[in-house]
């Protein structure tokens, strides 16, 4: 699979990350990758309160249940990753940018407005992890980690482009592309304001 460096058209990114952060990141190894699994942690278990809130909805439960042993097989490719290089899996950190990310979800909209809101939260995270997985698999100068985050980066890609899918499923397809842009635009706001540091993946 190719991925474009042009964010914004193949993963609808409004604000690439700063070519800095790869630098910051590879200097803090251990906490990037610590990170790094924690992150494949919550997204396996996001996938799992999906399925258990919308189990009425065959194609979200058919297709978000292979993604939940993916999700945690990678957090055990990075857990390995780290007992590999004698480095270990330190606390579980704040995640300030989905944190933030949270703000934006409707607040007492319909049903219909709230399964599309978490589908497009989970369809952003992933593009911005597929984005940093980018930069991490061209700017690292390990190059076993490199390809280490190629596979990964090729992976969130697809996560993405299903996230949006099961949006487009459930909720009529203009609805889906006004809200994403609303999205986008506010994702570009938080990475901004967020401080750049090589300790997080987010």
């Amino acid at each position: 699979m190719s991925i474009s460096t042009d964010t914004k058209n193949i993963l609808g990114l409004h604000l690439p990350t700063d070519p800095r952060w790869v630098n910051l990141a590879e200097i803090s190894l251990e906490d990037i990758l610590t990170d790094h699994a924690y992150c494949e942690q919550k997204a396996a278990t996001s996938c799992i309160s999906l399925i258990q809130r919308y189990s009425d909805k065959e194609k979200l439960v058919v297709e978000l249940a292979p993604i939940v042993t993916e999700e945690w097989g990678h957090f055990r490719m990075v857990l390995a990753e780290l007992h590999k290089r004698k480095l270990q899996l330190g606390r579980q950190r704040r995640d300030e940018y989905v944190n933030e990310l949270l703000k934006f979800e409707v607040k007492g909209g319909s049903a219909e407005d709230k399964l599309l809101d978490k589908l497009l939260l989970c369809a952003l995270i992933e593009a911005r992890s597929c984005e940093r997985f980018k930069r991490l698999s061209e700017g690292l100068g390990d190059e076993y980690l490199q390809q280490f985050y190629r596979r990964f980066m090729e992976s969130e890609a697809g996560h993405y482009r299903l996230f949006i899918e099961l949006a487009e499923t459930y909720v009529e397809k203009e609805k889906v592309r006004k809200r994403w842009q609303q999205w986008l635009s506010y994702e570009a706001g938080i990475m901004q304001q967020l401080e750049l540091r090589g300790d997080r993946m987010h």
